[in-house]
């Protein structure tokens, strides 16, 4: 939304400019001249990434430049913050290689173009066995500056589709991505025990769905009232372990597959419960939200089969 906002002010602001003069938008094939000195200046973009050239990508951004690279949240302010998103002193092996114009426009309003335009990049290095290819939407502003054309705003992102592709592709989380997740996984587990409500309310959503041995679907409430009454009724949590963890991570959403093991104390005795839990988290905020699982009880056969 904030994204949106912005590109909606930047081109309200300069329709606003070019109405009050009077200018006339005017499509690119009328001006072929300024729209091949606006690709040419695109270009030159594109290049500076391929051949690393800091040079190049400063000299074709305004100063006062604004705007997002991909994966901003905030307003981008000057070429300074541009240049420090977009390069490193340390040249990375692995980079942009090429790039093609899936589609583009140019339309003029005087002397500033809106460009909007979709393209495949490929990334790649020396390692790099296949390059890895994208496809981002871009909309570009470009100006009539000291009578050259520079890019003085952008809104930088993963198309659609291509974020589609992304979001249902298999990914590897990093050691602190699972660290913390494995870490949510075993708060929830100790937070019922506990009967810890505070946690609990801030680990599992309105809309959790849990599935526990027996017939019944338990609702987040069902998981309050459980909770409650095991410690209620003296219940105490002694050992919890999962000695086997598998992970799968679709964009925000994790699935985490395990073999539990817990000790209890209750009603005076002692029991020990071994089971497997499909659990499914999803990221909001900064935090993973248990929204769901699926837990029975196991005994390992000879070979490891259930019994």
């Amino acid at each position: 939304m904030g994204k949106r906002l912005f590109v909606l002010t930047v081109l309200s602001l300069l329709l606003g400019v070019c109405a009050r003069a009077q200018i006339a938008p005017v499509p690119g094939e009328k001006r072929p001249g300024d729209r091949d000195a606006v690709l040419k200046s695109l270009d030159r973009i594109f290049q500076g990434f391929i051949h690393q050239d800091d040079e190049a990508l400063r000299a074709t951004h305004a100063p006062q430049w604004l705007g997002f690279l991909e994966g901003a949240s905030n307003v981008m302010h000057g070429v300074d913050e541009y240049m420090a998103a977009s390069t490193s002193p340390v040249k990375s092996p692995v980079h942009m290689a090429a790039y093609k114009l899936l589609e583009i426009d140019v339309l003029f309003y005087g002397d500033v173009a809106i460009v909007p335009f979709v393209c495949e990049i490929e990334i790649g290095g020396p390692d790099t066995k296949e390059p890895i290819k994208r496809k981002l939407r871009i909309l570009d502003v470009f100006a009539k500056l000291n009578g050259e054309w520079v890019q003085v705003a952008t809104d930088t992102a993963q198309s659609p589709d291509a974020q589609a592709i992304s979001m249902a592709s298999l990914r590897t989380l990093g050691d602190a991505g699972k660290k913390s997740l494995l870490e949510a996984r075993e708060a929830v587990w100790r937070a019922y025990f506990a009967n810890d409500r505070a946690r609990l309310e801030e680990l599992l959503p309105e809309e959790l769905i849990a599935i526990d041995n027996g017939e019944k679907w338990a609702t987040r409430q069902d998981i309050f009232s459980g909770a409650k009454g095991f410690v209620e009724g003296g219940g105490k949590l002694v050992r919890l372990e999962f000695p086997e963890t598998k992970i799968q991570v679709y964009g925000y959403t994790a699935i985490v597959y395990s073999k539990y093991l817990y000790e209890i104390n209750a009603g005076g005795k002692q029991f020990t419960r071994t089971g497997r839990a499909t659990e499914m988290f999803v990221r909001r905020q900064d935090k993973w939200l248990n929204t769901g699982w699926h837990v029975d009880s196991w005994t390992p056969g000879p070979s490891g089969a259930a019994q």
